[in-house]
C-alpha cells in the first residue's frame, strides 16, 4: 500500500507529528483509524476542532489550520516494531519538512518521539517545550493510544489537548486590525 498522505495547509497553526500510522491507519488510508484510539474525541473535546471529526475525515483538520504528518510512514502494529535506522531517517526528513510548512505549534504526538526527535536535552513530559524548530514553539501531547499507561483514561489525556489549545492561542502571531489594534490570530 502507498504510505498514508500527510494532511497539510499552508503555514498552519498547529502541525502534529505522529509516530506512524497503525495498520488500521494503513488498511483504510486515514490517520488515528484504530477503534481504541480517542484522538478524534481528545480534539474535539479540546476545542482544537469546531466540529466533531472521524478519521475519514482527517483531510478537514487543513480547513482549522492544523497540520498532520508522521515521523515515519510504514505502518506497524506497535511503534516499538520501528527500527533506529527508521526512526532516524524519519526524523532527518522531518529536519527538511517543517521549515517547508512554517507552523506557529509544533506538537509532537507521543512524548517519546519528542524525545527522540531533540535526543538527550529533550526533558520532562506532556506539555509546552523550551526548544523551537524554525521559530515554531513545541510541545508534546501523550500518546493517545488507549495502550498508553502514563496517561490511561480518556480525562488523563484531554487535559494535555486543552493545554496545546491554549499554548497554540497565545503562540498566535499578532496581527493588526484596520484600528491598527494589535491582537493575536486563533
Amino acid at each position: 500500500m502507498p504510505p498514508l498522505r500527510d494532511v497539510s495547509t499552508a503555514r498552519p497553526r498547529i502541525l502534529l507529528i505522529g509516530i506512524n500510522p497503525s495498520l488500521k491507519s494503513e488498511a483504510v488510508g486515514h490517520h488515528f483509524a484504530g477503534p481504541g484510539n480517542p484522538f478524534w474525541r481528545l480534539m474535539y473535546a479540546a476545542k482544537l476542532v469546531p466540529v466533531a471529526l472521524t478519521h475519514e475525515q482527517d483531510y478537514r483538520l487543513a480547513e482549522f489550520g492544523i497540520a498532520l504528518t508522521n515521523v515515519c510512514p510504514r505502518a506497524t502494529r506497535s511503534a516499538s516494531e520501528l527500527g533506529r535506522d527508521e526512526l532516524d531517517r524519519g526524523i532527518a526528513e522531518l529536519r527538511r519538512k517543517i521549515p517547508r510548512m512554517h507552523p506557529h505549534v509544533v506538537a509532537f504526538v507521543g512524548v517519546s518521539i519528542y524525545r527522540r526527535f531533540f535526543g538527550t536535552g529533550a526533558t520532562g513530559g506532556a506539555g509546552p517545550k523550551p526548544e523551537t524548530i524554525n521559530g515554531a514553539r513545541v510541545f508534546a501531547l501523550p500518546n493517545p493510544s488507549g495502550l498508553n499507561a502514563s496517561f490511561p483514561g480518556f480525562n488523563d489525556k484531554l487535559v494535555w489537548f486543552e493545554r496545546l489549545r491554549q499554548f497554540a492561542a497565545d503562540s498566535a502571531p499578532e496581527r493588526s486590525d484596520q484600528r491598527g489594534r494589535k491582537s493575536r490570530r486563533a
